[in-house]
């Protein structure tokens, strides 16, 4: 089996999800783009089922592995990809465990669990809720579903790529958010093997830079720590699959500021009317900061990744 997704894999991938999710529009808005100085267009996975991507992947996955035989399934995951199993299990009628961190927010958790999903709180770093949910896997001989490092889940998420290239065919530059490198990995690879003059960015918070350290060092790096309301993109390291396919396909890889997040969450709330987790919003945090001196003029879709932000971050936000 590959361990990389390839064009082929992807367009599979995306006539196994349709009928299953949404198609996602891309959306406008001239005082953004504006603000941004390039011709702006967003991808709203926040508008997505379960609320992010990860839909995409967890249900091309899990669609496979119900294909084999699977008794259930078992994942890892900080939160959106968890929900996303949650509901792919639940429509091909299996049960599903899902080992969070205990710091995971209460709205992702009650989700999962809404989908049918036991849930378990397990440390705090990725690392210990993945050999958690490994344990549980083989205890149970149900399936792993990695949220991020496998073949099928990068190709499920590299749907969006194809979306988009379908969607503006004159688009020259895909920006993206990176956790893992699944969502990533999956969409270069669409925009590389089918449009490679296309130009493609991946964003990391300043305080899980491990994609940008790692470009940095020539070598794949796993950061002693890391911190940032964007919850979802926290992970220590890139994928040991999806840091290779990254230092192929992705042009630039860059970071933004807890500030810079802020004031992209409360832009796209205002201004698009979108509720967007922070871990969503870096793409955009990257394109209103650093849009105009280095993009100024090209045309440009961001990947907004999800919206399952916990309210309560609304009221613990301060305005920028």
């Amino acid at each position: 089996m590959s361990t990389a997704p390839t064009l082929n894999s992807i367009r599979a991938a995306q006539e196994r999800l349709r009928g299953v999710i949404h198609d996602t529009p891309l959306v406008s808005s001239q005082s953004l783009s504006e603000a941004a100085g390039v011709d702006l267009k967003f991808k709203p996975e926040n508008l997505q089922v379960t609320g992010s991507f990860k839909i995409r992947g967890a249900f091309n996955k899990v669609a496979q592995v119900a294909e084999s035989g699977a008794r259930g399934v078992v994942t890892a995951s900080s939160g959106n990809h968890g929900q996303a199993v949650a509901w792919a299990a639940r429509h091909f009628g299996l049960p599903a465990r899902i080992v969070v961190p205990t710091t995971a927010p209460a709205i992702k958790v009650a989700s999962a669990e809404a989908f049918g999903a036991i849930v378990e709180g397990y440390g705090t770093r990725s690392r210990e809720r993945m050999d958690r949910a490994h344990a549980v896997a083989a205890e149970l001989s149900y399936a792993f579903v990695p949220p991020y490092d496998d073949a099928a889940v990068m190709s499920g998420q590299g749907t969006i790529g194809l979306e988009i290239l379908e969607a503006w065919p004159d688009v020259d530059t895909i920006v993206v958010p990176i956790g893992g490198g699944g969502l990533i990995s999956g969409i270069a690879t669409a925009i590389k093997e089918s449009r490679p003059d296309v130009t493609v960015i991946g964003v990391e918070p300043e305080g899980a830079a491990k994609a940008y350290r790692s470009r940095e060092a020539q070598q794949w790096v796993e950061l002693p720590s890391t911190e940032s309301i964007a919850d979802g993109l926290i992970t220590l390291s890139l994928g040991k699959l999806t840091h290779p396919i990254i230092e192929r396909y992705v042009d630039e890889l860059t970071t933004v500021s807890e500030s810079q997040i802020r004031k992209a969450f409360w832009l796209l709330l205002t201004r698009l009317k979108l509720v967007v987790e922070p871990s969503g919003a870096v793409t955009a945090a990257y394109l209103f900061a650093h849009g105009r001196e280095r993009l100024a003029g090209r045309r440009v879709a961001a990947v907004i990744s999800g919206g399952n932000v916990d309210p309560a971050f609304i009221h613990t936000c301060p305005i920028e």
